[in-house]
């Protein structure tokens, strides 16, 4: 007989506090490990948060110490090729849809977070982590190399440094994590909430119409050439150039008021 869960028992919390949706990881004690079930979950929850024209921003958190610990490795032993590829199957697609709703996402990190965890870290459009908080790639200690994360984490750490976690494992801490780019900034623990919640507030201050498309830009011409880069962003300019959004922000910003944005 199924279970029916209580809200409060969800793998997967949803809070809107206005232009900003919160999705709490709700794992604590099995260190918000990403069971399928926890993915469907947030993978769902993201799609819905991309209908919902009143948020501006998303931020992911976690309840408990640990932001992720990664896959649940009780779904990771002794199953069938056609489970094994449905869980990383299901993990793509988690991943991917991040970068597709239209909204910035902001990972905020106030624990450890690991092998695919660190990789939700690495894929979310922003990344705020407490200092307390550190990053590893351990998987190639157990046999199981984090190469689903290596995706994430090559895209967004230089190839060496990336290269140096995935081969040894070991452990980076937040400040270390600024450095090489895998997060934005380390904050003070108990400043965490506040930072995330200032970041998120000033991107909701822009036109969410030009928010989405500075998004979506950024992730189909980042992996071009610079020539066919330059190509396709002048015509997306021409293109923003021509709408309600950019003659509201000219003119808002010559006449020194604050722009009344187009609803999206």
């Amino acid at each position: 007989m199924a279970t029916t869960l209580k809200p409060t028992e969800a793998p997967v919390l949803v809070q809107v506090e206005g232009p900003i949706a919160y999705l709490t990881l709700n794992r604590p004690e099995k260190r918000n490990a990403l069971s399928e079930q926890l993915m469907q979950q947030l993978a769902a929850a993201l799609r819905e948060m991309g209908k919902n024209q009143d948020v501006q921003v998303v931020v992911i958190r976690a309840k408990g110490s640990v932001f992720s610990a990664g896959h649940d490795l009780n779904e990771l032993v002794g199953r069938t090729v056609t489970e094994y590829r449905r869980t990383f199957d299901t993990c793509i697609e988690l991943m991917e849809t991040i970068q597709q709703i239209w909204q910035p996402v902001i990972a905020q990190v106030q624990g450890p977070a690991t092998a695919a965890g660190c990789q939700l870290v690495a894929t979310c459009d922003l990344a705020v982590a407490a200092e307390s908080a550190w990053f590893a790639t351990p998987g190639v200690k157990i046999g199981l190399f984090c190469s689903t994360p290596m995706v994430a984490l090559t895209r967004t750490v230089g190839r060496k440094r990336s290269m140096e976690m995935l081969l040894t494992g070991d452990r980076v801490s937040a400040s270390d994590a600024v450095a090489i780019g895998l997060i934005n900034k380390a904050v003070p623990d108990a400043q965490l909430d506040s930072a995330v919640r200032a970041l998120a507030a000033k991107i909701a201050e822009s036109s969410p119409n030009i928010v989405s498309l500075g998004k979506e830009t950024f992730y189909r011409q980042i992996d071009m050439s610079q020539h066919d880069a330059y190509a396709f962003t002048a015509e997306v300019m021409t293109f923003n150039a021509m709408t309600a959004d950019a003659h509201e922000g000219i003119t808002a910003f010559l006449n020194k008021r604050k722009p009344n944005w187009p609803r999206r």
